[in-house]
């Protein structure tokens, strides 16, 4: 069994060898911390979500370079540098203040920045905004483009619509543009304006990917969201039933009517209150299933059986204990997922810096030595 016919069947609850072996990836602190426990920077290939050989993730998933965002975009602009912090705009035209101490080489910083004005603050703006989301504007595809298809024609592995957030949602989007708190009254104060952006970001995605949906069999597509906290969704039900959910269906719908098999959901926090609406909205996968949040895969998958496929929950805070706290872990939550397939086991999100080099070579050892058959 491939590694297309592997992810594809087991995202469809169909007979597999084995789990694929996927991770989201590290932050840029916990990369720093493993090259002084021995790690050695030739040792990785730099992208966790195409396959980590190191970290025995085998498992190749390839995304189409596409260009989903504002082009040209707004550039990044300073406007204060001091000592302690960094103060910019970025290319949503987002003004944002950022903490420097702790910053990792790469640029990941030990906080989230603090987002002080967005560029949306009433329907001229959004106009403004829309110049800037022409879907036909060629450099949204990759100049090798058709050496690209020639290359996807025969592959072995699954094949993304995009790389991870490189559209993001539709939550996800009115967020960059608004920001939580005024998109939060927008919902009541200005809804005729948030219905427009909405319909303008589905007939945007449909029209910018349909090129390549139609030209490349695309087998999975990611719609980011992170709508949700610990304690539920930054959106009520009704919310979401009203603003979101004939839009998702019309991208579900969409995307399966050009062959996409796996849609997958991903927000952080607890979105358990949006559930029967994603499913009935045609999202099939949801991850990462945030532990912090209690999304329990166990818990979700005795609730919603095989309508919904899942990777994600395992939690990272158990995975900066020791090899008994590790060992509990995939006890508990990947055994009992083995006999009823729809699940891919990752860590919660990315592996944060206090989870030791040791450690997470264990995990991802037990976790492969589980999906072998040789530990239970």
């Amino acid at each position: 069994m491939n590694g297309r016919e592997r992810f594809i069947c087991i995202m469809t609850f169909q007979d597999v060898d084995r789990y694929p072996y996927f991770e989201l990836g590290v932050w840029g602190q916990t990369y720093e911390r493993w090259l002084k426990e021995g790690l050695r920077e030739e040792e990785l290939a730099g992208d966790w979500f195409k396959g980590e050989p190191r970290f025995a993730m085998l498992d190749r998933r390839e995304f189409i370079p596409l260009r989903l965002g504002p082009i040209p975009g707004f550039g990044h602009k300073v406007l204060e540098d001091s000592e302690r912090y960094v103060v910019f705009t970025d290319e949503f035209g987002r003004k944002r203040r950022a903490l420097k101490e702790g910053t990792a080489g790469d640029g990941t910083r030990l906080s989230m920045d603090t987002y002080l004005d967005f560029f949306i603050k009433n329907r001229a703006d959004f106009l403004e905004m829309k110049k800037l989301y022409d879907p036909d504007d060629p450099s949204r595809y990759p100049a090798n483009w058709d050496e690209l298809k020639e290359q996807y024609e025969n592959r072995d592995y699954p094949l993304y619509l995009y790389p991870n957030c490189a559209f993001g949602g539709l939550y996800w989007n009115l967020r960059d543009w608004m920001g939580t708190q005024s998109l939060s009254r927008a919902f009541f104060d200005k809804p005729n304006l948030v219905h427009e952006i909405l319909d303008f970001f589905v007939d945007f995605f449909m029209h910018a990917t349909e090129r390549a949906l139609t030209e490349v069999e695309v087998d999975a597509c990611i719609i980011n969201e992170d709508f949700a906290c610990n304690s539920g969704p930054l959106i009520s039900p009704k919310v979401y039933r009203e603003f979101f959910f004939p839009r998702h269906r019309a991208i579900c719908n969409f995307l399966r009517s050009h062959g996409v098999k796996v849609i997958e959901l991903d927000s952080d926090g607890n979105t358990e209150a949006l559930l029967p609406m994603l499913i009935d909205a045609g999202f099939n996968c949801h991850w990462p299933l945030e532990a912090a949040a209690k999304m329990d895969p166990v818990k979700i998958r005795e609730k919603y059986g095989k309508s919904l496929a899942l990777m994600g929950g395992i939690d990272k805070r158990e995975l900066a204990k020791d090899k008994g706290a590790i060992e509990k872990e995939l006890r508990r939550k990947v055994i009992p997922m083995l006999e009823g397939g729809g699940y891919i086991p990752t860590v919660d999100h990315t592996f944060s810096p206090d989870v030791p080099l040791g450690n997470a070579l264990y995990y991802l050892e037990l976790k492969r030595a589980i999906a072998e058959g040789s530990w239970r």
